[in-house]
């Protein structure tokens, strides 16, 4: 009970020092934007945003001073696509919000309305320098999976920020939804954008929808307007293609690819057509037959070819409690020839500018939201650690429930 009372009292007085200046001093400084890398440089904060950041910031009165000692600030990590806060504890047989069987309702599903930001795998993430994270619930009953939602790891009640996202099967599990085939997966797939965009008129008159019922089609109808990001599972180059080709009909729609394990066959078409793609670079096994291609160095092709890419595991391997291994993803992605700016990038500023919120998060500059990591080396390395977390200015404890088993466990400690 000692060790949780200090716990909340630590989480009460980080919230408290919000209006308190703070400055990080000497550390090398990855800003993520024109400024690149600053050497023995200085980040301050000031309610809740970055007030300067360069070399020799003098100090304002008051201001509590944080030694960075050589090592590494960077902006929080943001977790291109997870489902943390959607349940306790994974594979367990307790409620599991991420996900949802039946087809009663799907694209309605809502992820905003069922995170939790009081799970202990927040903290756990956050402890390891995740910031923010894009979570996806998982619906199985129809081709769409639900609704994504943005949320801040500060653990406070206004966590989700930021615009829902759509995410759409049309690949080898969308085609199993509907039949088993990816000839009937596309022409219903257009049906369903057609109903969403008659929304609500057809439904009012009695008529109904070809294939959303209303519920869904209330919650489709601005994506279809191009109003809304849409995230795509596709994973094999043919059906890639046919993704670009249904972007060029449907110039307004918002599509980013999740997966697209053989998307550096079609790399350049992707970077000609705009659409961004999160990819795991671990996807590189023939897991099924839509990933024959797969590659190690996908990240690093696709890079190379000019297309936007983000760093997250696949939608298989997603985990309520594992969205800190972003860091390793992309660690991997450098070995297999990915720049480290780039793949760095791929975990902070690129998922902020696909989610759009990029005027606010991912890069440290004057005036954006305090989202700063300390960390006592490379962060990429799995052998290094944050020092210091701070979302949105404040700064956070780094202990969790991890940290508190072990030390109530350590031997150490008798």
């Amino acid at each position: 009970m000692k060790t949780f009372a200090v716990f909340v009292f630590s989480l009460l007085s980080a919230a408290a020092a919000v209006a308190e200046p703070i400055l990080i001093r000497d550390g090398r400084v990855v800003t993520n934007a024109a400024a690149g890398v600053i050497e023995n440089g200085d980040v301050l904060i000031d309610n809740g945003r970055i007030a300067a950041v360069g070399a020799d910031i003098a100090a304002p009165r008051g201001a509590r001073i944080i030694d960075a000692d050589g090592g590494w600030i960077t902006p929080g990590v943001f977790a291109a696509m997870s489902q943390v806060g959607l349940n306790e504890i994974s594979g367990s047989g307790a409620p599991d919000d991420a996900s949802i069987s039946g087809d009663r309702v799907s694209a309605a599903v809502d992820a905003r309305r069922a995170f939790n930001p009081g799970v202990s795998a927040v903290p756990v993430t956050r402890i390891e320098g995740v910031t923010r994270a894009a979570i996806a619930p998982a619906a199985t009953g129809t081709m769409f999976s639900g609704q994504g939602a943005l949320v801040s790891l500060d653990g406070r009640p206004d966590s989700v920020f930021g615009r829902p996202f759509l995410i759409v099967e049309l690949g080898e599990t969308g085609a199993g939804r509907v039949g088993g085939s990816r000839a009937a997966l596309w022409p219903l797939f257009e049906a369903a954008l057609r109903d969403a965009l008659e929304y609500p008129g057809r439904y009012r008159s009695g008529q109904g929808g070809v294939v959303l019922n209303e519920i869904d089609a209330a919650a489709v109808q601005s994506y279809a307007r191009g109003h809304g990001l849409i995230v795509v599972h596709i994973d094999r180059a043919a059906d890639i293609r046919e993704l670009i080709r249904f972007k060029r009909a449907n110039p307004a729609l918002r599509l980013v690819i999740h997966g697209g394990a053989e998307a550096w066959l079609v790399a350049g078409e992707l970077a000609a057509a705009g659409i961004p793609v999160i990819v795991d670079p671990m996807a590189n096994l023939p897991d099924r037959l839509e990933r024959l291609a797969a590659r190690l160095d996908n990240a690093a092709l696709l890079h190379a070819a000019g297309v936007t890419i983000a760093i997250a595991p696949s939608s298989e391997t997603m985990d309520a409690h594992q969205a800190r291994l972003a860091l390793q993803l992309a660690g991997n992605a450098v070995a297999n020839g990915l720049p480290w700016d780039a793949a760095f990038a791929a975990i902070t500023r690129t998922p902020a500018e696909i989610f759009g919120v990029s005027t606010d998060l991912g890069v440290l500059e004057r005036g954006r939201i305090a989202d700063v990591v300390v960390w006592d080396g490379d962060p990429l390395e799995v052998s290094s650690a944050p020092t210091a977390v701070f979302v949105s200015g404040r700064d956070y404890p780094l202990v969790s429930r991890q940290t508190r088993l072990r030390d109530r466990y350590n031997p150490a400690n008798d």
